[in-house]
């Protein structure tokens, strides 16, 4: 692939992406915009940035030798990038480090998120409590109660944690409150989108706060394989683990990247979330990317085992590089997602997050086509202490 420089000034990535929103909207987006470039400009703000994501996130995180799963299939040597072992355990508190900065530096003082799986909502609430900012978080009443243990955690921290009870109950629904809040409260309050959707500048400001899991990747398997990975192995729901993970390698036609997305019960049933497998391009939060949607443009209910991702639409950048073929998107359902937390729990002593488990659950397909001397490489984006309450169920 030729050199890489999306999105464009106006926020697409092909024809994907922009700026979908109310009229009011618009110049807190601008506001933003001109915000956020500066301070990726600014050498005091990255350098704060790089302090606290080493002193307080704990980074750079492990790259682990995964000598048992690498025996099991007995093919290509098999890595795991270890975001689980970030603090409050996933790589979202990397963005909500980076936004929570960029909120101080614009001077809001008052901050709203939105969570499916919860460890959005955690690490913002984290993110607030370290700073001492208000902090709100939206989340449906069904991930509530799937999530009830990171529910806890955010009160714990000092954030108020507000049930949706609107449509599924679920991520897209406390997404909609969320916006609701933005567009009455604009002028004090900093929206912290958790994933690499919505409205330009939110797609390429939060896959910015993640390149560091790809650019980590990158140098410490140089150090131990002197040589770029021959596959990455991502979960996506919106995508944010997927694209931070991804971005160093995109220019590398030889790195093949695979992001999984939830099947469910079956990328043909009503039951799934396989966004890229079975949806078509329309605009939901703000941006145009590929939805599940009727032909009248009623956005579908969206499910997965997995509260982080059952969301019916997917990041506009995933969808440029769905278009062209650049990361190949694969369906995996709920079943081979469990089956891929009983492998990794056995055989490595990981227990990791049902997204991640996505991600895992694909080696059954592609390890048979990778030889020995290939390496793989699996973002685990979270741990598993979130999901044991389904996962027990599910056992």
């Amino acid at each position: 692939m030729a050199t890489y420089d999306l999105p464009t000034k106006t926020g697409y990535f092909g024809k994907f992406g922009g700026k979908f929103v109310p009229e009011i909207l618009i110049p807190a987006l601008e506001e933003l915009e001109e915000a956020y470039e500066a301070a990726w400009k600014d050498q005091d703000f990255l350098d704060e940035f790089k302090r606290l994501l080493k002193e307080y996130v704990g980074r750079p995180t492990e790259l682990t030798y995964a000598n048992r799963l690498t025996e099991h299939y007995g093919k290509a040597r098999i890595y795991l990038k270890r975001e689980d072992l970030c603090h409050t355990g996933a790589h979202k508190i990397n963005n909500a480090i980076g936004q929570i900065l960029l909120a101080r530096r614009m001077g809001k003082e008052r901050i709203i998120a939105e969570t499916g799986a919860g460890q959005h909502g955690v690490a913002t609430a984290t993110a607030c409590a370290k700073f001492g900012m208000k902090c709100i978080v939206y989340m449906g009443a069904e991930d509530m109660w799937r999530q009830k243990l990171n529910v806890d955690r955010m009160r714990l921290l000092g954030t108020e944690v507000r049930s949706v009870e609107s449509g599924s109950k679920t991520l897209k629904d406390a997404t909609n409150e969320a916006i609701r809040d933005w567009v009455t409260n604009v002028e004090d309050t900093f929206y912290i989108i958790g994933s690499v959707v919505g409205p330009h500048p939110y797609p390429k400001m939060v896959r910015n706060f993640h390149r560091v899991i790809g650019e980590e990747t990158k140098y410490q398997l140089k150090e131990v394989e002197g040589k770029d990975p021959d596959y990455l192995l991502a979960c996506v729901g919106g995508g944010s683990n997927a694209i931070g993970f991804f971005h160093p390698f995109i220019e590398n036609e030889s790195v093949r990247m695979y992001g999984l997305e939830a099947a469910g019960h079956g990328a043909e049933t009503d039951k799934t979330a396989a966004t890229l497998s079975i949806g078509s391009p329309g605009v939901l939060h703000g941006s145009l990317s590929y939805l599940l949607q009727s032909n009248e443009g009623q956005i579908h209910l969206a499910h997965s085992i997995s509260a982080g991702l059952d969301y019916p639409g997917i990041g506009p950048e995933h969808s440029y590089l769905h278009d062209s073929k650049r990361v190949t998107y694969k369906a995996i359902t709920d079943a081979q997602a469990m089956e891929g937390v009983k492998l990794l729990s056995e055989l490595e002593g990981i227990i990791p997050a049902l997204e991640t488990a996505h991600a895992i659950a694909y080696l059954d397909e592609l390890m048979p086509k990778t030889s020995e001397d290939e390496i793989v490489v699996i973002n685990c984006s979270g741990r598993g202490d979130k999901d044991m309450g389904t996962i027990a169920e599910h056992l």
